[in-house]
């Protein structure tokens, strides 16, 4: 936990609050949970209190609909100064049932006649004046009103006097409005009820408070840790501790990150690999013209006088070495060149059909000496823009590969062809072939698939190589398919 909050506080200090995934499923936890709980609090307690004025308002008008029935059949705001023993009697019975229901409900009642005037206020303050207020004057026009003043702790509500009214009549029709009953009763139960409500789901919600915040401290804690391991597999692969990789699968979402680091741990192996190997053949290759150097002066040295005609072998054979460690370098320029990836072709539009036809007449005189027809067939006028040097490049290492490695009287073919988008050239012999499982490998630097014919012939394990970067340079395609002992095609794409 002390990790965690360290973690935390850096993360706040840092980067800020929002950027920790922790602190995020922190505040997302406290938000969902507490907000809620603290909307229901208020709902419940203002869902409480609304019931409560509307069971004790409707308890008290169902008793001012009895009393207002019996003002209306005693006809006691017509008669309410008469002094008729019979009247007075039943007008007393009236005034009981008003004093117990101010007494019951620790209310007050006022009787109000048509012309708003109050014809008797059971607290005997406002009796004889008139009342001209809204709740008043809708009442008389048939409409019931109840207000709750929350602050002074009071309902009061408007109850009609109807002339031949049933009490059971909730619609308060059959017969004229005569008079109101304006009352207020005492809300104050309520009020203190609500304090003691209130004071209580105070407290449960502030243990809910305190729950759901270490709640999510420890949501958060535990939904964040598999990437916390994550991040230390991956220092212990960076630290050197462990090198295959790390599996972590506790979420989907981890594996996901895991594989992918997994496969950018096992490319940059491979490149890694690739780089030693690509060191290691470079090495060997300059290496051993340098050793049939030395071998060929040491031999000198050792002969003392010898022949002229000795020497001009000997020193023929170290022109030879010289001239294949300077192609060495020359090509792996090249490649290097090629491989830059700040590199910019120049492209310019190039009659394809001609350039194709000049770089085949270089190479004729090669494939004479080896007895091998070179033929070119075009089936349209291609024009495209392209790089002519890198282009030259790409025919040339592809046509001088299938003369070298070709059998005698053999033919090399190659056929230019074009459509809307690219053009391609399909360069094809008759030659050695390529073994299926040598195929992946021959774009690959210093490969070569057979070793002591290549050193014969004096190849650098380059060649494809520096082609296939100069057709990606193109943004373009070179693919291959071989029959050993049949021959092999190379179809390469470029756009126009």
């Amino acid at each position: 936990m002390k990790k965690w909050w360290e973690e935390l506080r850096n993360s706040i200090r840092e980067n800020g609050i929002l950027r920790s995934l922790r602190a995020r499923v922190f505040l997302i936890i406290v938000v969902v949970s507490v907000i809620p709980s603290v909307v229901m609090r208020y709902g419940i307690l203002n869902n409480y209190e609304k019931r409560a004025v509307e069971v004790r308002a409707a308890s008290v008008q169902n008793q001012l609909k009895i009393i207002a029935s019996h003002l209306s059949s005693n006809n006691y705001l017509l008669n309410y100064r008469s002094q008729e023993p019979s009247f007075l009697a039943s007008a007393k019975v009236i005034e009981a049932e008003l004093e117990m229901l101010s007494s019951l409900y620790e209310g007050r009642v006022m009787i109000i006649n048509g012309n708003c005037k109050i014809v008797k206020d059971m607290y005997g303050i406002s009796q004889g004046k008139t009342m001209i207020s809204e709740e008043v004057i809708k009442c008389l026009q048939g409409e019931n009103t109840i207000h709750y003043d929350k602050e002074h702790g009071f309902i009061e509500m408007t109850t009609p006097i109807i002339s031949n009214a049933d009490p059971e009549d909730k619609n308060n029709s059959g017969g004229q409005i005569m008079g109101v009953l304006l009352t207020s009763v005492s809300a104050d139960n309520i009020v203190e009820t609500m304090e003691i409500l209130n004071r209580k789901a105070f407290i449960l919600e502030s243990i809910m408070i305190i729950s759901f915040i270490f709640l999510a401290f420890l949501l958060s804690y535990s939904l964040t840790k598999p990437f916390q391991k994550v991040t230390e597999e991956i220092k212990k692969v960076k630290e050197g501790a462990q090198e295959e990789g790390t599996l972590v699968t506790d979420y989907v979402e981890t594996v996901h990150i895991v594989n992918a680091f997994n496969a950018m741990l096992k490319r940059m192996q491979v490149q890694e690999q690739a780089r030693q190997e690509f060191v290691a053949n470079v090495s060997h290759e300059l290496r051993t013209p340098m050793t049939s150097l030395k071998v060929l002066a040491d031999s000198l040295l050792m002969q003392g006088d010898c022949p002229a005609e000795l020497y001009h072998e000997f020193l023929e054979d170290m022109v030879s070495e010289i001239d294949r460690e300077n192609q060495i370098i020359t090509d792996l320029l090249a490649l290097v060149k090629l491989q830059n990836s700040v590199q910019t072709l120049n492209l310019v539009p190039l009659n394809i059909n001609d350039l194709t036809e000049i770089v085949l007449k270089r190479l004729r005189p090669i494939a004479r000496k080896r007895d091998v027809e070179v033929v070119f067939e075009s089936n349209r006028p291609v024009v495209a823009k392209v790089d002519e040097v890198k282009l030259t490049q790409i025919l040339t290492n592809l046509v001088e590969n299938a003369i070298k490695y070709n059998k005698e009287h053999g033919w090399v073919k190659v056929v230019l062809d074009a459509d809307h988008q690219f053009f391609t050239y399909e360069i094809s012999d008759c030659g050695l072939g390529i073994p299926e499982e040598d195929l992946p490998h021959i774009f690959e630097r210093f490969y070569r698939v057979d070793k002591s014919h290549s050193r014969e012939i004096g190849g650098t394990g380059l060649g494809l190589a520096i082609t296939k970067s100069a057709v990606l340079a193109h943004k373009g395609s070179i693919t291959v398919s071989s029959n050993p002992g049949e021959g092999t095609v190379f179809l390469v794409k470029i756009p126009l």
